[in-house]
């Protein structure tokens, strides 16, 4: 992974500028420790070789804002995003995500669907049911693991290894230390720990996403990991359907960070799957 460039700040963001292009906007995941750059460095400047891609740290997450969300979750994200858009000028954009990011998008695609060109979404849980019955700790995989992470004697190095090793990638003897010391030292930082020590709910409320599924219109494709240990690829192809024009890509020997374990076979499927749909709109990649 090359060395994350210079970010900006706006409307509460830190968020990286790259490429020129096509508006390309990548989403990262809800794990301690995780930012823009932590999931999707690896495939940033593969994608800004003809894009323009922005990588935004979701509120809550690396050098952006600390707030308090009240009020229904994924709406409070959405509409926070579009501000952002806004702001940076984007009309219209593609979202590549990840997890917590991918649940935000879909979300964002249903509310507001003139800003959102077509969707990739990886590992996400819109609705906790489907062919996984229960889902894993009844789906709430990623809390629980939030909880261990920062319970007992609090976080440390080990405890990050395990947590990615175990639910992030499927060959963690591949985890690289500067990835595995990016997320733990960012899951250090003291107001992140403070949000994760509320006993209230500071995230806001879940919201189940069912309605909002059948109203996405834009082209989605859900590109999950074969081995992912959150949710096996029968659960991304009930979401397909539910999406009016959804895809699936199952990759195999990934986990839940197919952009990380998987940079260059990532890049390929997704930026053919842009490219596509660039091409069916006439518009140029």
């Amino acid at each position: 992974m090359s060395k994350a460039p210079d970010g900006k700040y706006a409307d509460g963001y830190y968020y990286l500028d790259m490429g020129a292009g096509l508006d390309t906007v990548f989403l990262h995941g809800g794990g301690p420790g995780c930012t823009g750059w932590s999931d999707f460095g690896p495939v940033a400047d593969l994608f800004a070789a003809e894009r323009r891609v922005v990588i935004p740290d979701i509120l809550q997450y690396g050098r952006s804002e600390k707030v308090r969300i009240t009020g229904p979750m994924w709406d409070f994200h959405a509409a926070s995003q579009v501000k952002l858009l806004d702001t940076l000028g984007i009309e219209r954009a593609d979202f590549v995500c990840n997890s917590w990011g991918g649940t935000i998008a879909l979300n964002l695609a249903a509310k507001y669907p003139d800003r959102v060109r077509s969707l990739v979404v990886t590992g996400s849980m819109p609705v906790f049911y489907g062919p996984l019955a229960p889902l894993p700790e009844n789906g709430h995989r990623g809390r629980t693991a939030r909880d261990v992470y920062y319970g007992g004697e609090g976080p440390t190095r080990e405890k990050m290894r395990q947590l990615i090793t175990r639910l992030e990638w499927w060959d963690g003897d591949q985890l690289p230390d500067e990835t595995l010391d990016m997320r733990y030292e960012q899951s250090l930082d003291p107001e992140e720990r403070a949000l994760a020590a509320m006993s209230d709910s500071p995230r806001g409320d879940w919201q189940d996403l069912t309605a909002e599924l059948g109203q996405v219109q834009a082209p989605t494709l859900f590109m999950w990991g074969r081995e992912d240990a959150f949710l096996t690829p029968d659960y991304p192809m009930m979401l397909a359907r539910m999406v009016p024009n959804g895809n699936l890509h199952v990759m195999d020997h990934v986990s839940h960070h197919l952009q990380e374990e998987q940079p260059e076979r990532y890049h390929a499927v997704v930026a053919a799957f842009l490219a596509d749909v660039a091409r069916r709109e006439g518009v140029s990649k």
